[in-house]
């Protein structure tokens, strides 16, 4: 797969909710966006808090701009917080530096998107971006270092 499809980023919203159903996890906001940054899908629980879908956009958002999962991006913040500060205003202030936006790969490895998601605990909303990205067979990149 050269681009993210629909089709895809259907499955990984799919499949991400699914994960977070299944462990009983508050109400999510995902974020699917694809390798240029538009959003190809995105889903909002009942319940989900305000400001919820601009954290899960900034996770995302923050990942792909900077080629790194959310978990590099916060290990970053707390050893180069004035980086990551210049970084966020360089993109527009849509960077959350915290686990749970995943890098999309495909199977040459190339990035072809980003799955941004808050909610519950920021390992929680990464491992519900990791299932729903496996599920759609293919390579998930939180940013683990």
């Amino acid at each position: 797969m050269k681009s993210l499809t629909l089709a895809a980023a259907r499955t990984i919203l799919d499949a991400a909710h699914a994960h977070a159903k299944a462990h009983s996890m508050k109400p999510l906001a995902i974020c699917v966006l694809d390798g240029r940054g538009t959003l190809k899908s995105f889903l909002a629980d009942d319940g989900t808090s305000l400001g919820r879908a601009d954290i899960a956009r900034g996770k995302a958002n923050g990942a792909l701009a900077l080629g790194m999962g959310s978990r590099a991006l916060f290990k970053r913040a707390q050893d180069q917080p004035y980086f990551v500060a210049a970084a966020t205003s360089a993109i527009g202030g849509s960077l959350i530096p915290v686990p749970g936006g995943v890098l999309i790969r495909n199977e040459d490895g190339t990035v072809i998107g980003a799955v941004g998601i808050s909610g519950d605990t920021s390992d929680n909303d990464e491992a519900c971006a990791v299932a729903g990205i496996t599920a759609a067979g293919l390579s998930a990149d939180p940013g683990e270092s």
